[in-house]
């Protein structure tokens, strides 16, 4: 059991990471290149698919850490800093980029209106908070799993 919940937090971890780590890199730099009404809707489209899935591996990582945490004398420490990072990953998710993402969604397509905060920076700046933590979170799985 240890062994799949070990392979499971490394592939989760690395999924999560790797998603925010593309998404930092290149999909939000072509995002804000845009003009306002072309970002609302491209965002929008980018992302339908993003909830449920990225929710639901964060969280089965997260369980996945915790449960080796208690299994893994050896790896502990690490399996609970990538349970703690994860956790971090998901707070920041939900209570800072999601808020913006409803707001993004519920504007009009092609239509800006007046008055409207770009909410590009802020979500910027979270978006790397949680990539940063997602990396080390997986690095953590890692070293956790080559941890004799």
């Amino acid at each position: 059991m240890v062994e799949v919940l070990s392979v499971a937090a490394v592939v989760g971890s690395g999924v999560i990471a790797g998603v925010l780590f593309a998404v930092a890199l290149s999909v939000f730099p072509a995002l804000q290149a845009m003009p306002a009404d072309r970002y609302v809707y491209t965002h929008k489209l980018v992302g339908r698919r993003w909830d449920p899935t990225m929710p639901a591996i964060v969280l089965s990582s997260t369980a996945a850490d915790v449960v080796l945490a208690a299994l893994s004398p050896a790896g502990r420490p690490w399996f609970v800093t990538g349970a703690v990072t994860l956790a971090a990953v998901s707070v920041v998710s939900h209570f800072c980029n999601v808020p913006i993402n409803r707001r993004v969604k519920s504007l009009p397509d092609w239509t800006i209106p007046a008055g409207w905060q770009d909410p590009r920076p802020v979500w910027r700046r979270w978006h790397l908070a949680r990539t940063a933590l997602a990396v080390l979170a997986a690095l953590a799985n890692a070293v956790a799993v080559i941890t004799p």
